[in-house]
């Protein structure tokens, strides 16, 4: 169960870390990324092309995300592949500096994204 101030951590972060653990080497690996709260659910997602925390998503799921305010979640991350939902994730409001980077139709079929549930 997350707590109401976690929640709104959650739904007001832009930028967090997160650790997963490396695909071949099997050590955590932590980036900072962003991180995008649309319609309840918590999207990580990028531009179109090869991403090491993606690749290391799909070989282990299992991840930390570093909040502020030092909370820590451990989440696991589900790839989103239907077009719909990321059709509606690269069309909201807070995901507008990718469609000024990247060709709308591109970000929806090439680029990598997951879910991540607590």
């Amino acid at each position: 169960m997350i707590s109401e101030e976690t929640r709104h951590l959650l739904d007001n972060a832009e930028t967090v870390d997160i650790t997963t653990i490396g695909r071949s080497s099997g050590q955590p690996r932590r980036i900072e990324i962003w991180m995008h709260a649309i319609a309840g659910r918590y999207i990580i997602t990028g531009t179109p092309g090869p991403r090491d925390w993606y690749a290391n998503l799909l070989a282990n799921p299992s991840m930390t995300l570093h909040l502020p305010n030092d909370v820590d979640l451990p989440a696991v991350a589900t790839p989103v592949l239907d077009e719909g939902s990321r059709r509606e994730v690269f069309t909201a409001e807070r995901t507008w500096w990718y469609r000024s980077q990247v060709d709308l139709e591109e970000l929806i079929a090439t680029s990598p994204m997951v879910e991540m549930r607590f």
